[in-house]
């Protein structure tokens, strides 16, 4: 099957963020897991202790569709929940070091997806595509959590 043919440069644009996505969800699925379960372990890789409405706002989904997402980390050995002292329905959500190891990688690999995107390019063009780029999204609106 032949590539499609993609006129615009908001086109090409969108098939680089395909690639990019695409080889994302290649990295994760190699791992079992799906994207929002990825996305969580490697938030609380940086966030250590998020309680479940925290996940659930950076995630943009609802508490029950977290509890479900946790309890399968959980099951999985990923993920534990550990009870507040002293406060025995505030539970705080910790990668465990096997969660951790599993997505260890993530940023390497996306760096080597982004620098094969931009393998037909010389530091010059790197560089006007950088300027191009910045001066198009400037005015744009910024993405949100």
């Amino acid at each position: 099957m032949d590539a499609p043919r993609l006129t615009t440069s908001l086109e090409l644009l969108r098939w680089i963020g395909w690639a990019q996505r695409k080889a994302a969800e290649d990295w994760v699925r190699e791992r079992e897991l799906s994207f929002e379960q990825s996305f969580v372990l490697g938030y609380l890789g940086q966030n250590p202790g998020a309680i479940q409405r925290d996940i659930a706002e950076i995630t943009r989904t609802s508490a029950a569709s977290v509890s479900s997402l946790l309890q399968g980390l959980e099951r999985r050995g990923l993920v534990e929940r550990r009870t507040e002292p002293g406060n025995e329905r505030s539970k705080r959500v910790y990668a465990t070091p096997a969660g951790s190891e599993l997505v260890a990688g993530f940023e390497t690999a996306m760096s080597d997806a982004d620098e094969t995107i931009l393998a037909p390019l010389d530091d010059t063009e790197r560089a006007t595509l950088q300027a191009l780029l910045q001066k198009i999204t400037a005015e744009l609106p910024h993405p949100t959590r």
